[in-house]
């Protein structure tokens, strides 16, 4: 199922190359490099997804910053776990955003003490190059508080009046680490229909011409809960119209 973290948009198309590095495609931004010398990163994110109902877990990237040819993550024990480099149009003009979903293993075949041993706690930096030849960087910080995913439900009333609820989510998943969970907002995802609402919040309305468009049958939806520290979780559910 389609996961709409980061907006349309705002992710690039991406093609596996040797060494662990990746090669963009075509489809660069014609605007002119600057000459800026050293600058920070607008956004630079690195958090866990968690699905609940397929018990699998993953680690999410996103990043921000005008005009770079090059970047690698350092994770804190300063070892180099990402690179990417442009080529051609894109070595020349440079590049912007980068939005990528690590692969996201069963926790039925991995065990969780080894994946999290993969991605230790901690600042992750983020460095590269701009067009120019000079240096773009980051940090965040990642953090093994996960949230459990919340219990949801759905019920469809009288003039396709769809309303998505779900428990409020105060804890890790069993058996995860023991941090403070503090939500701070949920996403709910029903199609093309995405809205995020504040960590107080136990329930969606979603409007009857939405719920309308999508005909009869049964249609999937997610429920995200996003903590503090960035890391989020997601429960699966259907409804039937």
């Amino acid at each position: 199922m389609n996961r709409l973290r980061i907006p349309r948009g705002m992710g690039l198309p991406l093609f596996l190359v040797a060494g662990g590095s990746l090669l963009l495609g075509a489809g660069a931004r014609p605007n002119p490099p600057s000459n800026q010398g050293e600058l920070p990163l607008a956004i630079a994110r690195i958090y866990w997804e968690y699905n609940s109902s397929a018990n699998d877990l993953g680690v999410h990237v996103f990043l921000d910053g005008e005009d770079w040819k090059r970047m690698k993550i350092v994770n804190p024990n300063g070892s180099r776990i990402f690179q990417v480099n442009g080529s051609g149009a894109y070595a020349m003009l440079g590049m912007t955003e980068l939005f990528f979903e690590g692969a996201e293993p069963s926790l039925d075949e991995v065990p969780l003490d080894e994946l999290l041993a993969l991605f230790p706690e901690g600042e992750y930096e983020f460095e590269g190059v701009t067009v120019d030849g000079g240096e773009i960087e980051g940090t965040a910080d990642l953090t093994h508080a996960i949230p459990a995913g919340p219990a949801v439900s759905a019920l469809v009333g009288a003039n396709d009046l769809l309303v998505i609820s779900w428990d409020p989510v105060t804890d890790p998943p069993p058996g995860f680490p023991d941090r403070p969970i503090e939500i701070v907002g949920y996403q709910v995802i029903v199609g093309s229909f995405q809205v995020t609402v504040p960590g107080s919040a136990t329930s969606v309305t979603v409007s009857p011409e939405f719920v309308g468009s999508l005909g009869s049958g049964t249609h999937p939806f997610e429920v995200l809960a996003i903590d503090a520290g960035g890391s989020q979780s997601i429960t699966e559910g259907t409804f039937t119209l």
